[in-house]
């Protein structure tokens, strides 16, 4: 396939891709921007932090809209991880979440330049990712006939609900201009591992989670330290991705002898840099499913990286066996090894809880398996359609073992609380989306251009991640599917011009 085949599609300069999302305004609103500005000023001035950030983000709103709503999602995606903080240190309760409120704002913003600039109306079922999200949802719905109430169920199908949306929208409305999504998703990483690595620097002040003698478990704006590695686990494969990607391009200049390209090589360094930023906070997060799953979504994106199945199996093996022999030979920090360990004896060891002894060491292990065994209580009961979506808390005091009065709001393993909440149905269809999602995922690894191929893979390992790292917590809080959203429209965005470019050849 030569550069001026099907490579044509896809390989224009990101700016250029911008440009679509941009209105043609012909004056500067300077009286727009004046007032927002002092708007902000007098929110950071009068009103608590908490408080303020609204008002602020409004204001940057304000200016935002007359260029371009995408920059609207940058914003939302930034932004939306603040939930947890804001419903932790403001003293008023809002009817509306932060991410809810931007959510809004972006799809007005959107439908504000789909009616003024014209553009063409949206296809009802864009593609296979779309009907793969929409069937789960259509799924879940059968859980506002189950449970205790209407209230509980809502929150948790509108997770996937916007999901859904998203996946509608961003698949037709971004196009070309899909590498900009990537980078709202890593901009809101990035900004959370700043918060996450003050933290861990001594921060927070949270004794509870003091760690190593000197630092504090990092939990960046979600308040608890283990969906705050979630967030960095799902970031990191795009970025190592991304990394690898620049790696190849310099090393190819290098070799056909053209000498260094400067913006080869910033790109290199940046993309490094947000690695080590991100890959810093997730160690920093302590999460031992962080880790775990980090680990799986490297071991997948070696198998997916080179062309040949075989070639990448043969890399993974090696890459698993020389951990292994380092594991062995002690070369692993002992801090790392011991927190693996302990957790792996407690997990693989105990099928009862009740009777166990608990003591500060195994305390964390211990709670989780009794959540555990609580899920494992509703299903036994409700074996078909479980207690009802978002029901777990409302019905734990129901199946919960002696000594854990705690519900914590789930079961501590999202694949127990799908089948405790929804039941066997419920969970067929929550296990059959990721495979769909990954069969697509593998799939569009034909795509022709190759920064969308190393995103795509990237894309493998975020699945992996999300799949290992749900055995041990639920990342879909604090509103994180927002940023998965945005993930799934990129894969069928990429799996479509994979798609079409196939067809051309």
């Amino acid at each position: 396939m030569g550069l001026n085949g099907p490579l044509i599609i896809f390989a224009q300069s990101s700016l250029q891709r911008f440009n679509v999302f941009r209105a043609q305004s012909g004056g500067r609103p300077w009286l727009l921007w004046v007032s927002a500005g002092l708007l902000a000023a007098a929110a950071i001035h009068i009103l608590p932090l908490p408080l303020a950030i609204p008002i602020v983000l409004i204001a940057a709103c304000l200016i935002l809209i007359p260029q371009t709503p995408l920059t609207m999602l940058a914003v939302l995606l930034v932004l939306s991880p603040l939930r947890a903080l804001i419903a932790t240190e403001a003293n008023a309760v809002f009817p509306f979440g932060i991410g809810q409120v931007l959510l809004a704002l972006y799809l007005a913003a959107w439908l504000a330049f789909h009616i003024v600039r014209g553009w063409p109306p949206l296809r009802l079922f864009p593609g296979p990712v779309f009907l793969s999200a929409l069937l789960i949802c259509l799924v879940f719905s059968i859980g506002l006939w189950r449970g205790d109430g209407f209230g509980n169920w809502l929150p948790e199908w509108l997770k996937w609900a916007v999901i859904v949306i998203m996946v509608w929208h961003l698949s037709q409305t971004a196009g070309s201009a899909w590498p900009w999504l990537i980078v709202a998703v890593l901009l809101g990483a990035v900004a959370n591992a700043i918060v996450g690595l003050y933290i861990f620097f001594g921060g927070s002040g949270a004794d509870h989670l003091a760690i190593l003698g000197r630092f504090y478990r990092a939990f960046g704006t979600f308040g608890q330290p283990n969906p705050f590695g979630g967030f960095m686990g799902i970031a990191l494969p795009i970025v190592f991705a991304l990394c690898l990607c620049q790696l190849e391009r310099v090393m190819a200049a290098i070799r056909r002898g053209a000498g260094l390209d400067w913006r080869l090589v910033l790109l290199l360094a940046g993309s490094a840099s947000v690695f080590a930023l991100i890959l810093a906070a997730l160690f920093a997060s302590w999460s031992r499913g962080a880790w775990l799953g980090f680990c799986a979504s490297l071991a997948v994106m070696l198998v997916a990286w080179p062309s040949r199945l075989l070639k990448g199996l043969t890399i993974a093996l090696v890459a698993i066996a020389m951990l292994g022999a380092a594991w062995s030979a002690g070369l692993l920090p002992n801090s790392i090894v011991n927190r693996l360990t302990t957790a792996a004896t407690d997990l693989f060891t105990v099928s009862d809880v009740r009777g166990i002894h608990f003591h500060p060491a195994n305390y964390a292990v211990i709670e989780r398996l009794a959540h555990w065994q609580a899920a494992g209580n509703m299903a036994d009961h409700n074996p078909v359609f479980g207690v009802g979506l978002g029901n777990y808390a409302e019905a734990y005091e129901r199946y919960r073992l002696i000594n854990w009065e705690e519900p914590l709001g789930h079961a501590h393993n999202h694949y127990l609380n799908i089948l405790a909440e929804t039941g066997i149905v419920g969970l067929i269809a929550y296990v059959g989306f990721w495979l769909l999602i990954f069969k697509q995922t593998w799939a569009a690894r034909q795509h022709p251009d190759r920064l969308a191929r190393c995103v795509v893979i990237g894309l493998l390992g975020c699945w992996a991640y999300i799949s290992v790292h749900s055995v041990f917590d639920n990342l879909y809080v604090n509103n994180l599917f927002l940023h998965i959203g945005v993930l799934l429209s990129v894969l069928a965005i990429l799996h479509r011009q994979a798609n079409s470019a196939l067809e051309v050849e």
